[in-house]
């Protein structure tokens, strides 16, 4: 009964943070329409173009201005500009080839987000530098997402102050397992799956992992932390040995630590770090130097292509294949009719698939699938991946016509599994409420959660779940140009980095979303960008079409564990829970267990 009323006072709890987050939200988007009202800036006629990585997030496309929310309740927090990345890539190209622009100035130190996101954005950084035009960074408190980013640059200076913490230590992930605490809240998790690979849901039914979900997720982390150490490594021009030996052994804790192993240039406190950016912008002292932010700059030189007659659509696939409606996942149906847009508008001459999802609902992949497959027959589609393409994200776009991957990429996952909760115990001997099922036939309440499955049942649901996997691994097969048995071979649910992917015909070649494109202006006909317009969709949403969403989908205890290390797990866990109480039909999923940002 303890156990219970907690369970009822944090539903309360959620309710009233849920409260709070509206009336912010509510504020963010105020904010928004006001910024929204206002000019574009007007740039200085020379200056440097500054990314400061604590007030910007890279997203695959912008997202209205957001706060955050802990350092509002504790004082006041900077508003947090959402950038899409396509923009950003096209800003810091035409930078390196506008003679307004010095130089980029990089304050690293907050800098996270998505892998491929980190990874396409440190690139463009990289051709900006063969313009000849320097990229400098600052860092104070250097992560490895910061650091990494940093490490592109021809000058690192870091601060020459005390008391800065160093979280260099390399990439991880977390594997949490629920089993125990659901056996104390008397919660049976029926998990029917095909992959010995397939991990999702294995939180639930174990108290550690399987030797081939560790097997797997110890491959994914080398290989995403092989390519980031190998682009540290020439950026510095270290051998990798020598990053891995630095960070392995715990080597960089002071600023002293930094410069001694070679991954700073210099010490610099403020008014020394102050007069080198002076000089390099050739001025007299710091406060003559003219600056300007990547959204400043963005917002006054970054326009669509408008008057050109003919497009290339960039369609974005980003978050969780959900079925129904909704915009900040993939919603079946909705992203369905936004594919059907674009194949009717007779402007639009290639199409650039943008997956950037774990998967999710199998019926609303079918969907999207299809629509693709149409969009195919009337003009060149390729598929550009970023953080995940995993799963239900790879079953929507393994036939396009070409596939760009990030090195780090998370793609594969091709296995299939269905989960349903048997919570009688919970509700009996905590809750202390009995339930009796009444019904027209045997399996009338199958999928009621009022009790476990019998073995007839989940013979059933797993010949579901085979049927299922059979079709993924044909239709792979089919996309790829590749035989079944060796699909089977690859699959059985495992995750693969882009940089293995290759290697096994998952994808045709490591590029960034702008390579994509590329692509698909060559397809088309015309190679040469600058002919191009390149739009985006669906459109992203306004502030109040977020917060309605939200307040609309979201339970309150999703809120409770949303930017918590159970947000993933316990997250999927009651969405799985919701999906059986609406719909039992649609309880079959293809999609990976976690998300991994690097911070």
């Amino acid at each position: 009964m303890k156990e219970f009323v907690k369970m009822v006072l944090a539903v309360i709890c959620g309710l009233f943070l849920a409260g709070i987050i509206a009336f912010i939200l509510g504020i963010g988007f105020v904010s928004s329409m006001a910024a929204a009202g206002s000019a574009s800036p007007v740039l200085p006629k020379s200056g440097v173009l500054v990314m400061d990585m604590s007030k910007i997030s890279i997203a695959e496309q912008a997202t209205p201005a957001s706060l955050d929310v802990m350092s509002l309740v504790s004082g006041g927090g900077p508003m947090i500009e959402s950038i899409g990345l396509w923009k950003a890539v096209q800003a810091i190209n035409k930078a390196a080839e506008d003679p307004t622009v010095q130089y980029i100035y990089i304050k690293a130190d907050g800098a996270s987000g998505g892998i491929a996101q980190l990874q396409e954005i440190r690139k463009s950084l990289s051709n900006f530098r063969m313009s000849g035009k320097p990229v400098i960074s600052y860092i104070e408190s250097p992560s490895t997402a910061s650091y990494y980013l940093a490490s592109v640059s021809d000058k690192i200076y870091m601060t020459s102050y005390q008391g800065g913490n160093s979280m260099l230590t390399g990439i991880g992930s977390r594997l949490t397992f629920y089993k125990d605490l659901l056996d104390k809240l008397g919660v049976n998790v029926q998990l029917i799956r095909h992959g010995k690979y397939k991990s999702a849901g294995e939180g639930y039914i174990k108290n550690a992992p399987s030797p081939e979900n560790l097997e797997q997720n110890q491959a994914m982390i080398d290989a995403i932390w092989g390519s980031y150490a190998s682009e540290i490594a020439e950026g510095r021009g270290m051998s990798v040995e020598a990053v891995n030996e630095a960070i392995d052994g715990l080597k960089l804790n002071l600023p002293e630590d930094f410069l001694r192993e070679g991954f700073v240039d210099e010490l610099l406190d403020r008014e020394g770090l102050e007069n080198k950016l002076a000089d390099l912008a050739v001025v007299e002292s710091f406060k003559k130097l003219k600056s300007f932010t990547l959204s400043e700059y963005i917002s006054a030189k970054v326009m669509p292509n408008t008057k050109a007659k003919k497009k290339i659509a960039i369609l974005y696939a980003d978050g969780n294949i959900i079925e129904g409606e909704g915009k900040q996942n993939v919603a079946g149906d909705y992203f369905s009719r936004v594919i059907a847009k674009v194949r009717a508008d007779s402007t639009v001459k290639a199409v650039v698939f943008r997956v950037n999802s774990p998967g999710g609902s199998v019926l609303a992949s079918e969907k999207i699938k299809a629509g693709i497959e149409l969009l195919m027959k009337d003009k060149p589609v390729v598929a550009s991946y970023g953080n995940y393409a995993a799963s239900g994200g790879y079953w929507i776009s393994n036939n396009c016509d070409k596939i760009y991957s990030d090195a780090t990429t998370l793609t594969g996952s091709i296995g299939v599994f269905s989960m349903i909760p048997d919570i009688s115990k919970t509700v009996k001997d905590i809750a202390h409420v009995n339930m009796v099922a009444v019904g027209s036939s045997k399996h009338a309440d199958m999928y009621s959660m009022m009790r476990p499955l019998d073995q007839d049942e989940l013979d059933y649901m797993q010949a579901s779940v085979e049927n299922i996997y059979d079709r993924f691994v044909n239709i792979v097969a089919e996309g790829r140009g590749l035989e079944p048995d060796f699909v089977d071979s690859i699959a059985q649910g495992r995750v693969w980095a882009g940089s293995d992917a290759i290697k096994i015909g998952l994808v045709d070649e490591i590029g960034t979303l702008e390579d994509a494109v590329k692509w698909a202006a060559a397809a088309a006909g015309d190679a040469d960008l600058s002919a191009w317009n390149v739009a985006e969709y669906p459109k992203p949403q306004s502030q109040m079409e977020m917060m309605m969403e939200m307040l609309g989908q979201k339970t309150p205890a999703e809120n409770i564990f949303a930017n918590t290390p159970f947000e993933d797990t316990a997250g999927m866990f009651l969405d799985w829970y919701a999906r059986v109480k609406k719909n039992p039909a649609d309880v079959t999923f293809a999609r990976i267990p976690y998300i991994i940002d690097i911070r």
